[in-house]
């Protein structure tokens, strides 16, 4: 057993606890700190390196609190939709561009992530955001517009793809 996953046994009900208390459920946290382990595993990490440990897992957690928030009002906002004439097409339309959006987001760098949930979902200012990662606001807004054009650059492939010509312009075949 290496350095790093002798640590890990050893700290695990700790790291457990601390996830339970942020994401309030003994099943989702015990997930959590799996998915903790297996993205530290591969590094040489230490005893030295225990704070890294119980960061990554914190910010697993609230990740997985921003995700579920985000399930949560797209939930709402189709429930309230429906209510308001929201074809069943249209729901499976809303469905698949939340889906392809997540699906950006989650192959976004981890840090640019990060900076997109924690302005758009937790509603941080830039300058809160450099204090809080540790790098400069500048940093910041260019993650920011990297987040912002793969997001940009989907929806608007999405329009397209749903698109059909205008009179008088060629039909193309993808």
């Amino acid at each position: 057993m290496d350095g790093f996953t002798r640590v890990f046994v050893r700290e695990r009900q700790r790291i457990v606890h601390l996830v339970r208390r942020i994401v309030g459920c003994d099943c989702t946290a015990e997930d959590i700190v799996q998915d903790t382990y297996l993205r530290l595993k591969d590094r040489q990490l230490g005893e030295a390196d225990l704070s890294l440990v119980f960061r990554t897992a914190q910010n697993l957690a609230l990740d997985h609190l921003r995700a579920r928030r985000v399930r949560s009002e797209h939930a709402r906002q189709c429930f309230h939709e429906g209510d308001a004439a929201c074809t069943p097409e249209q729901t499976a339309d809303n469905r698949a561009r939340l889906e392809g959006l997540l699906h950006i987001l989650r192959a976004l760098p981890p840090r640019t992530r990060r900076v997109f949930l924690m302005q758009r979902i937790d509603g941080w200012t830039y300058p809160q955001i450099g204090r809080a990662l540790g790098v400069s606001t500048s940093t910041v807004e260019k993650e920011m517009m990297l987040a912002m054009h793969r997001c940009r650059d989907f929806l608007h492939r999405q329009a397209q793809a749903e698109s059909t010509p205008l009179p008088g312009e060629p039909c193309t075949l993808t």
